[in-house]
C-alpha cells in the first residue's frame, strides 16, 4: 500500500486520476492524506509501503475520536456500488462540487461518484476552511444538467447567511449533508430557501453514506442490535481495518457494528439517537445529547449548540450545554433553557451548565468536538 499526499488544490489533478487507476486495479491501494501536517505515527499504523490484500483498492483513515485513526479497507466493488447506488437515489449521475477535503471518506466519494458518472468534479480549496464567497461562482461552473455538491451542517449553516450562496446551492439537484446531526433550524432555514437537502449517515467503514433520510441505500442493510447500536451491511461495506481493534466490530461476518445507538421505524426508516460513547450518565439515568440539542435549537436566541458530559459529585455527570447565541437576540438565561427543554424532554434531560461560545469546536469535516467541550470546561460548575 502506498501514501498519496494530496497538495491544496490538487484533488482533481492529482488524485482523481489515480483513483481512476487504483478502481480499475491497475495500481496498489493508496491511503489519500493531506500533504502537510499528516503524522508520521499515522502512516505507520496504517503500515504503508507493506503488503496488502490485492482486492483492496482504498485505506481511508475514521476520525479517530475513540483513539488512533484507524483505516478502513475498502474494495472497489463497495466504492463503485456505493457511488451508483447514490446516483440511482438521487435520480442520475451528475456533475459534482467538491466542497470537502478530499481524503476524508466524504471528499473521496465526491471524486469516485465523477468518475462513474465520466465528468470532473468543480472543487473548492478548503485548506484554510469554507469561503463561502466562492460558492456561487463554482456552482456556476458546474453547466448544465444535474448538479450535487457534498456538505456539512456547518457549511450550510454558513451559507444560509449569504443570499447568493443560497440561491446557488437552491439550484443544486441535491445537497448531501453528513458528518454529522444538522440543528433543526439550520434544515427549516434550507427547506424555506428551497434547496434540496438529503441527510446522509455513514462512515469511512460503510465507504461513506449508505442511509439517506434514514432510508439505506440499494444494496445496503441494517438493523439494530440488542443494545441498541445500529449494524450496518451490504454491498458498501468495508473489509475490515488495516490495523484491527478488539473487539472486533467486524466480527460478525458481513456486518459492522457502529457505536450509534439508533432507532427504525415500522416503515424500516432509521433515526440515529446518538453515541455510545456520548450518553450522558446523570443520577442514574442517561441523557443523549442529540434530543436535547435539538431541544435546544427550537429556542429562538439559540443559533447552534452542544450538550455533553461533565464529572459531578453527586449526580456522577452532569448535563452541561455550550450555545451559540443568534445574531440580535438576548442571552438567555440557564433556567429559560432548562424550562424551554423540558417542555419536550423529561427534565433530567435539562442542562444544569451553561456555557456561551462564539462557535463550537469542530474536528475533521464538521463534527462537534465535544472531547474538546469537556477538557475546557471540565473544572467548571
Amino acid at each position: 500500500m502506498r501514501a498519496l499526499r494530496v497538495p491544496t488544490g490538487a484533488a482533481t489533478s492529482l488524485l482523481l486520476p489515480a483513483l481512476q487507476r487504483v478502481l480499475e486495479g491497475r495500481d496498489p491501494a493508496l491511503v489519500a492524506v493531506p500533504a502537510r501536517d499528516e503524522p508520521a505515527t499515522t502512516l505507520r499504523d496504517l503500515r504503508v509501503g507493506e503488503p496488502i490484500d490485492d482486492d483492496v483498492a482504498l485505506v481511508v483513515t475514521t476520525s479517530g475520536t475513540t483513539g488512533p485513526p484507524k483505516g478502513a479497507l475498502l474494495t472497489a466493488a463497495a466504492l463503485t456500488a456505493s457511488a451508483t447506488a447514490t446516483h440511482r437515489r438521487l435520480g442520475g449521475p451528475g456533475r459534482w462540487l467538491l466542497a470537502v477535503p478530499p481524503y476524508h471518506i466524504a471528499g473521496l466519494q465526491v471524486l469516485i461518484r465523477s468518475l462513474i458518472a465520466g465528468s470532473t468534479p468543480v472543487e473548492l480549496d478548503v485548506s484554510a476552511g469554507f469561503d463561502v464567497n466562492q460558492l456561487p461562482c463554482a456552482v456556476s461552473q458546474l453547466g448544465s444538467g444535474r448538479r450535487y455538491t457534498s456538505l456539512v451542517a456547518a457549511q450550510l449553516a454558513k451559507a444560509l447567511a449569504r443570499p447568493d450562496a443560497v440561491a446557488a446551492l437552491a439550484e443544486l439537484d441535491a445537497v448531501l449533508l453528513g458528518g454529522g446531526p444538522a440543528p433543526r433550524p439550520v434544515l427549516e432555514a434550507a427547506e424555506a430557501a428551497g434547496i434540496t437537502v438529503v441527510r446522509t449517515y455513514g462512515m469511512s467503514e460503510t465507504a461513506g453514506g449508505c442511509v439517506y433520510d434514514g432510508v439505506p441505500l440499494d444494496g445496503v442493510r441494517m438493523r439494530v442490535l440488542d443494545d441498541g447500536r445500529v449494524a450496518l451491511g451490504g454491498a458498501t461495506l468495508a473489509k475490515g481495518y488495516r490495523n484491527p481493534v478488539y473487539p472486533d466490530p467486524f466480527a460478525e461476518p458481513g456486518w459492522f457494528y457502529t457505536d450509534d445507538l439508533g432507532a427504525i421505524d415500522d416503515a424500516g426508516v432509521l433515526s440515529v439517537l446518538g453515541r455510545v460513547d456520548d450518553a450522558i450518565s446523570t443520577g442514574g439515568l442517561t441523557v443523549l445529547p442529540q434530543p436535547v440539542e435539538a431541544a435546544l435549537c427550537t429556542h429562538p436566541a439559540v443559533s447552534d449548540c452542544a450538550v455533553f458530559g461533565l464529572a459531578d459529585d453527586r449526580l456522577g455527570q452532569r448535563v452541561a450545554a455550550a450555545i451559540v447565541v443568534k445574531g440580535g437576540c438576548p442571552t438567555p438565561t440557564l433556567d429559560a433553557l432548562r424550562a424551554h427543554v423540558a417542555t419536550t424532554l423529561d427534565g433530567t434531560a435539562a442542562p444544569r451548565e451553561l456555557h456561551i461560545v462564539d462557535e463550537l469546536p469542530r474536528r475533521g469535516i464538521g463534527k462537534v468536538d465535544r472531547a474538546a467541550l469537556v477538557r475546557q470546561y471540565g473544572g467548571a460548575g
